[in-house]
């Protein structure tokens, strides 16, 4: 099987999943706890802790530990709307393609009374620093923009859009699951306020994740109960889970230029090979992209049928985020680029890693183009294109 949907998760590393069982077996006990096994489960907290702070370059004590990505999201957001609402801000920007992790906490906030604006991303699905500058008004409480792209991989510009939040007063939020451990972040220089990552995306275990807040901002806890994690996040911390990820974010930022360098040339060899598909485009700017995410969208056909066909020739790839994939609906980030929605659907999200192989890639060229080929024969939709009955979207 050739594994090409990192994006949803990631392989456990050797290196996080020996730690974690060291940490089963040597430290089980409570970190709360005042006695010896609990105090020795505490210190392999706080040096995971420090471990995640040195690889985004945060204090140790503006880490907090969460269950993944969606709660991080969820917590920095609410909290943000909370504590601007104390001061009469009850308005947020954000785009049009973030992560339902974050659409759907906005929407129930909307319900609540406050105003939500998402900026357009344009069909090349980066978010223009000018439109962020202009939607910012008084009562604006937060500003919340992914660092790239969970489904088309494009990469946004956050150090300019941090500065200019820092200039006006406003609390910058950027959901960088897809992010750490694939491009270097540094929460300082890209001026960057409360941040989110998910250990699974980048060879740690799933179920456990952070949530970045810079010092000097006022934290809410999302889950009420015990005093863990400062009295921010309640509940007994995953500690087999909190150190693999620590160990698999260290790894993945100590390889950063090399990984990135390597995976971007299997991503661009896919890109090239994709692109000699008749009436097929790629979704989102070539550059600024995500070293291995690769997203086209094939007219004439579905993607659900081009999925299956490619399992059947032992690959593994997506339609889009997997946290939708139930859905019969076309990707609403698909949608926010200006896709149509006979074309949205016919879409296919390869993402690869530094496992992967050049020889896959030809593999996955060559097999697409045959089932493309196959499922297009079988279309009526596509043959009354060929007939000139209907036009073309993609040329």
């Amino acid at each position: 099987m050739i594994y090409a949907d990192n994006a949803a998760t990631t392989k456990t590393s050797a290196a996080a999943r020996q730690a974690m069982v060291e940490t089963m077996e040597k430290t089980w006990g409570n970190p709360s706890s005042l006695y010896m096994h609990g105090q020795l489960a505490a210190d392999a907290l706080e040096a995971a802790r420090r471990k995640v702070a040195r690889c985004i370059n945060a204090d140790p004590r503006e880490i907090y530990f969460t269950s993944g990505g969606s709660e991080a999201d969820n917590q920095a957001i609410v909290n943000a709307a909370l504590q601007g609402k104390k001061k009469g801000k009850t308005h947020i920007i954000s785009t049009a393609f973030e992560h339902h992790a974050v659409l759907h906490t906005l929407e129930r906030l909307r319900r609540e009374g406050f105003e939500i604006t998402l900026l357009p991303v344009g069909e090349q699905g980066l978010v223009k620093v000018e439109d962020v500058a202009a939607a910012i008004r008084p009562e604006t409480a937060l500003v919340t923009v992914m660092f790239a792209n969970n489904e088309i991989g494009t990469i946004q510009p956050i150090p300019e859009i941090g500065a200019v939040c820092r200039e006006k007063g406003v609390w910058f939020h950027t959901d960088a699951v897809q992010a750490a451990g694939h491009l270097p972040i540094d929460v300082k220089a890209q001026n960057i306020d409360m941040l989110s990552l998910s250990a699974h995306k980048f060879h740690g275990p799933r179920g456990t994740g952070v949530l970045y807040v810079r010092k000097g901002i006022p934290l809410l806890p999302l889950i009420e109960g015990g005093a863990q994690e400062r009295g921010k996040r309640a509940g007994t911390e995953n500690l087999p889970a909190i150190v693999g990820m620590a160990v698999a974010l260290e790894e993945a930022c100590g390889k950063i230029e090399e990984n990135a360098a390597y995976v971007s040339r299997l991503r661009d060899a896919l890109i090239d090979g994709l692109s000699k598909i008749p009436h097929c485009a790629l979704n989102g700017a070539r550059e600024p992209r995500l070293p291995g995410n690769v997203n086209f969208c094939f007219e004439g056909i579905e993607g659900e049928s081009l999925l299956l066909l490619l399992d059947e020739k032992g690959i593994a790839a997506s339609s889009g985020s997997a946290c939708t994939s139930g859905s019969l609906d076309p990707s609403h980030v698909l949608l926010a680029i200006g896709r149509p929605h006979e074309v949205a659907h016919g879409s296919l999200r390869l993402t690869v890693c530094e496992e992967n192989t050049p020889e896959e890639m030809e593999y996955i060229i060559k097999s697409v183009e045959e089932v493309v080929a196959y499922l297009r024969n079988m279309s009526p939709v596509w043959k009354e294109l060929e007939r000139g009955e209907r036009q073309y979207v993609i040329q």
